[in-house]
C-alpha cells in the first residue's frame, strides 16, 4: 500500500510511519525540509498550506491513502480537497476526541456525539474541518475517513494536564518542588500509547469499510489523575512532590492560557467507546499501558536532554497559581 502523511515526523505520526514501513508499506511524507525524514520513508518537499507546491509535488504520484496529522483548520482541508479530489482513495482526517461537548453528558463517549466544546478553539476548528469534509463527502463522495484520538503520547512526551510535550512538569517532580492538579484529581481520564494507535490506524488505511466513518483510537486503561501522577512520580524514580489540589476555574482565572487544555479536555472524564475500532480492527487493544509508556518516556527523555523542550515561563505559571491559591485559602 502506498501511504502518504501529512506531517510524518511528529508525537503520534512518527509511530504509525514506522509500523506501515515495518509491515512493508511505501510511506512518503510531505516536507518543507526543515525536519530530518528517516532514510525508510519517502519524502516530498513542498509546503502543505501552498496549493501549487502541493499540485505539483504530487503531480503524476499514485495516491492510494492520504492521512493528514496537520490539519487545525478548514483552509487545511479545502487546499487538500482541491489537490486530491478524483484521484485519492481514501483521505484519512486526524482530528481529536476534545471535538465532543464539555462536559460529556454520557460515560463512554462515542463517536455519534454530542459535539461542541465551548472552551478550547483548537477543538472548534477540528469539528468545522469534520463538518465541512463530510459535506464534501456526502456531495462529491470524497472517501473520508475521521479518526478521533484522544491523550497519545509517545517516548517524547510526559502526560500532564497542561503541556505533556515539555519535560517541564516531570522536572518538578525530580526536583521534588510542588505541582497542582485540577480540582481533585479524581476524574477518569484515558491515555493511549502511540504505539498501539498505530495499529488502529493501519487497519483503517485502505479498508473500504473505514470510508465515510469515524473513529475512535483510543485504549481501555482508565486512571485518575491522582493516579496519574502516583505512575509519573514511579517512572521517575522519585519521591511523589507536594500534589495542590486547585479548582479548574481558579487555574483558568490565573492561568488563561490553559483554559483550552483544562477547561475544554482534562478536567472532564476522559472515558471513551472503543468497540467500533475494535470491531473494523480486532487486533486493536492496550498493549502498553501507562506504567510501562511512562518508564520508557522517562528513560528515553533523560538519555535525550536535547528533546526535553523546558519551558521555565511554565515554571512560573504553576509557581504563580500554588502562591495565588495558597493566599487566597489563608489570607493575611
Amino acid at each position: 500500500m502506498k501511504v502518504l502523511f501529512i506531517g510524518g515526523t511528529g508525537n503520534i505520526s512518527e509511530a504509525c510511519a514506522k509500523l506501515l514501513v515495518k509491515g512493508g508499506h511505501e510511506v512518503t511524507v510531505v516536507t518543507r525540509g526543515q525536519t530530518p525524514v528517516p532514510q525508510d520513508y519517502r519524502q516530498i518537499r513542498a509546503d502543505r498550506r501552498k496549493l501549487h507546491q502541493m499540485q505539483t509535488a504530487l503531480q503524476g504520484r499514485d495516491l492510494e491513502v492520504v492521512v493528514n496529522f496537520l490539519g487545525y483548520d478548514i483552509p487545511d482541508v479545502e487546499l487538500d480537497y482541491e489537490v486530491l479530489k478524483g484521484r485519492v482513495g481514501q483521505y484519512v482526517f486526524i482530528s481529536s476526541a476534545a471535538v465532543y461537548a464539555k462536559p460529556p453528558p454520557r460515560l463512554p463517549v462515542t463517536e455519534d456525539g454530542p459535539f461542541g466544546n465551548p472552551w478550547w478553539d483548537y477543538a472548534q476548528k477540528k469539528l468545522a474541518c469534520e463538518r465541512w469534509l463530510k459535506e464534501k463527502a456526502r456531495v462529491t463522495g470524497f472517501p473520508v475517513t475521521i479518526v478521533r484520538p484522544s491523550h497519545t503520547y509517545s517516548r517524547r512526551w510526559i502526560p500532564n494536564p497542561i503541556s505533556s510535550s515539555s519535560f517541564t512538569f516531570a522536572r518538578r517532580f525530580e526536583e521534588g518542588r510542588p505541582v497542582f492538579v485540577h480540582d481533585e484529581g479524581r476524574n477518569p481520564w484515558t491515555m493511549t500509547h502511540t504505539s498501539d494507535f498505530a495499529i488502529g490506524l493501519l487497519g483503517l488505511l485502505g479498508n473500504p469499510l473505514a470510508i465515510g466513518e469515524s473513529f475512535h483510537i483510543i485504549g481501555d486503561e482508565v486512571h485518575t489523575w491522582n493516579e496519574i501522577y502516583t505512575e509519573i512520580a514511579l517512572a521517575l524514580g522519585v519521591k511523589m512532590p507536594e500534589v495542590v489540589k486547585i479548582p479548574t476555574d481558579f487555574i483558568c482565572r490565573l492561568a488563561p492560557e490553559f483554559t483550552g487544555t483544562l477547561k475544554g479536555d482534562k478536567a472532564h472524564p476522559g472515558v471513551f467507546d472503543n468497540s467500533k475500532i475494535k470491531k473494523l480492527v480486532p487486533v486493536f487493544r492496550t498493549r502498553k499501558g501507562l506504567r510501562e509508556g511512562l518508564r520508557e518516556s522517562a528513560e528515553w527523555l533523560r538519555e535525550h536532554p536535547e528533546h526535553q523542550n523546558l519551558k521555565p515561563e511554565f515554571d512560573k505559571v504553576i509557581d504563580r497559581v500554588i502562591q495565588a491559591w495558597r493566599d487566597s485559602r489563608h489570607p493575611g
